[in-house]
């Protein structure tokens, strides 16, 4: 039975291209409000204040607020512009460490104003050339989700249990998602997964995105707690586990959200099949492992206060608020590619396409 999916749009170019339109995640669930941005701040503001997240999601934002920098710019010469497009760049490259689709996207969007600014082109054209650059990597996005979740329902059965950490659907991408992808095209064709979803603590990415965007879509997902996980997996619910990634390491290591190592360390005890759903421009060849990969640590009061009416810990109590955690790539199955399926230990294949 084939089924309709309607999915959410996160990050998109208003149709004049003069503002970045972005689902402000941070009012989920609770409110569903678009912000308009129109400057390399106020992306790099949204970056940083999760309006708008999900590696890939991010890459995007950058690369069309490095269009906009350029865009808005009262550079008079191309020299000028290219200056300004740089300081842009170096700017939002510091809105979050360790997501390397941030990177790989700017620096994809500084390779194509190089090459046009080579070939003699005016102002008028380079911005034009960076605009279509942005929306490019927009729509490879969607594409390559697509076929992640292609890939990853061939590993699947119909009406199996999946447990997925964090949000990796829809709206931490162009479309589709990385880890939710295969649910979603799963949901298209009848399958009928019944899907799990950690809260995801502390910041509840969870139950306020996933379980959010999943109930949306009209998908059966029931929301737990972190530390349900293991109770749920030893009943026999869970069949597979799906998770994001944000980085991952030449050796397989992968760094995501934070809890995601517990949830493949209890999936390697329970005998379930943990896998990573990971676009190639997540895999940084330059970083050896996981012990390479920059941690970005956050805010006490993610932790102390922030969903709650009071506070919820001592006042001036100590916090360790890490936002991402290392996979060791012995507990991962497989990883899941545009490309294909790879075990942790096979990654080096792709360098060398």
């Amino acid at each position: 039975m084939t089924q309709i999916v309607d999915l959410i749009q996160s990050v998109r170019l208003s149709e004049d291209g003069e503002r970045l339109i972005i689902l402000d995640q941070t009012l989920l669930p609770v409110k569903k409000v678009y912000n308009e941005l129109q400057t390399p701040q106020e992306v790099w503001d949204a970056i940083v204040q999760l309006k708008v997240r999900g590696a890939p999601a991010i890459g995007i934002a950058a690369a069309y607020g490095v269009y906009l920098g350029a865009k808005h710019s009262d550079a008079n010469t191309t020299a000028e512009l290219l200056s300004a497009f740089l300081d842009s760049k170096t700017y939002l490259a510091s809105s979050r460490p360790t997501a390397v689709n941030l990177f790989w996207a700017l620096d994809r969007m500084e390779g194509r104003f190089k090459e046009i600014i080579g070939a003699g082109a005016s102002i008028e054209e380079i911005i034009d050339a960076l605009k279509d650059e942005a929306e490019s990597i927009r729509l490879e996005d969607e594409h390559i989700c697509e076929a992640i979740g292609e890939h990853a329902l061939t590993l699947l059965e119909p009406g199996s249990g999946i447990l997925t950490h964090c949000n990796a659907g829809t709206i931490a991408t162009a479309k589709y998602g990385t880890a939710l992808a295969p649910i979603y095209l799963g949901q298209q064709k009848g399958y009928q997964f019944k899907v799990y979803a950690d809260e995801t603590r502390p910041l509840l990415q969870g139950a306020r995105l996933t379980a959010w965007e999943l109930s949306e879509a009209n998908i059966d997902v029931t929301l737990i707690c972190d530390n349900m996980a293991s109770i749920v997996m030893s009943e026999g619910k869970i069949q597979s586990v799906l998770v994001g990634c944000d980085r991952v390491a030449a050796n397989g290591d992968t760094a995501n959200k934070i809890g995601t190592s517990g949830v493949a360390i209890l999936s390697a005890h329970y005998g379930i099949p943990f896998y990573v759903c990971a676009p190639l421009s997540t895999i940084d060849f330059e970083t050896k492992n996981g012990k390479d990969i920059i941690i970005e640590e956050r805010s006490a009061e993610e932790i102390t206060s922030k969903w709650y009416t009071e506070p919820m810990a001592p006042k001036g109590v100590k916090t360790y608020n890490p936002a991402f955690d290392v996979t060791d790539h012995t507990l991962i199955t497989a990883i899941i590619t545009e490309k294909g399926i790879y075990k942790p230990s096979d990654l080096h294949q792709l360098n060398k396409q």
